[in-house]
């Protein structure tokens, strides 16, 4: 089962939120938050696995939150809960905070429920959504304002060629069956050195992936 904890200002909100995703039969709403000191409050006790948060709330803002979220380790040692936004306006500045501060995703409130409930999935799987029409549009906007970076990065373990490659096709919004034929491999090849990959890097899904290496000039657009 997975547990999602919703934070929304708006209480009609969450109460539909909290009828999609529980109709889907394998999601559980473990905790609901009107602000964001109360989202951070709710994931400590309810130890979620993806957080739906909207960014802009009166009394405490989902940037701050999802900052806290993910930086806060977990008495258990479980990694810390997928944040995916949930957001009137798909390119607003609180968005690009938020993807910065870690998120994996992003849908706009007016999503058609089958893709709320997607897009948990896809992030509670430790996939992250880089294929949504949104994020590939928050993507694209924050590769134009990303400073230019040196190439080399400074890892423990550098990054193999095909590696790199790999991650520079992922930053192009390329899925692992697209990379896959476009090195001309195994889906399962293109999986095991992702995995390599961002284990090297420390990042937990795939957008925030392709966040690092915007960053750090592995590809630019």
């Amino acid at each position: 089962m997975i547990r999602v904890v919703l934070a929304d200002d708006q209480a009609v909100v969450r109460a539909g939120f909290r009828v999609f995703l529980e109709q889907a039969g394998d999601i559980e709403v473990v905790g609901e938050a009107g602000d964001g000191p109360t989202a951070v409050r709710e994931v400590r006790r309810t130890a979620p696995d993806v957080v739906c948060m909207d960014v802009r709330m009166p009394g405490g803002d989902g940037l701050a939150a999802t900052r806290a979220i993910l930086q806060e380790a977990r008495p258990d040692g479980r990694p810390a809960p997928a944040v995916l936004v949930v957001t009137t306006f798909d390119l607003d500045e609180y968005v690009f905070g938020a993807l910065e501060a870690g998120a994996s995703g992003f849908v706009l409130k007016d999503t058609e429920p089958e893709d709320l409930v997607a897009a948990v999935r896809r992030l509670a799987a430790g996939e992250g959504l880089v294929d949504g029409s949104v994020t590939r549009r928050v993507i694209t906007e924050f590769a134009r304002r990303t400073p230019p970076a040196l190439p080399d990065a400074d890892l423990a373990e550098p990054l193999t060629a095909r590696e790199t490659q790999i991650v520079q096709l992922l930053a192009r919004g390329m899925s692992n069956a697209e990379i896959a034929r476009e090195l001309v491999v195994e889906t399962s090849t293109v999986k095991s050195h992702l995995g390599r990959a961002m284990a090297k890097i420390g990042t937990r899904d795939r957008l925030q992936t392709v966040v690092w290496a915007y960053q750090h000039g592995i590809v630019r657009r």
